[in-house]
């Protein structure tokens, strides 16, 4: 199991420290640091089963900056978002947690914490 965090998120540190207090096996990316790609965002956005714009924090300065509340959200506009993203990583929705079955979730609460370490 793999969790994308942000050390200044307190949600990333509430996921933390759930994890550590049930014991889970992760590793933790400092996804700002160790920027994902566009396919490993199109990867973790498949194993969400969610499109790019459900997982973009369009309050974000450099999203309003972006304009990408104006933005297109269908198919054709996917790659534009996921460029978006590689490009300006702040911009994901964070913490994300890769479940070892094959899916991901968005962890923001103890719950979707808990969802993602029993798969």
């Amino acid at each position: 199991m793999e969790i994308w965090i942000n050390p200044a998120c307190s949600k990333c540190r509430s996921a933390l420290q759930l994890l550590d207090e049930e014991g889970a096996d992760y590793t933790v990316r400092r996804y700002l640091e160790d920027v994902p790609t566009q396919d490993e965002i199109r990867a973790v956005l498949e194993r969400l089963g969610l499109e790019p714009w459900d997982i973009t924090r369009t309050q974000e300065a450099v999203a309003k900056e972006l304009g990408l509340n104006d933005w297109a959200r269908d198919a054709g506009s996917r790659d534009r978002w996921v460029a978006a993203l590689a490009e300006h990583p702040k911009l994901i929705q964070r913490p994300i947690i890769t479940a070892e079955d094959g899916t991901a979730v968005v962890a923001r609460t103890d719950e979707a914490v808990r969802d993602a370490m029993s798969r």
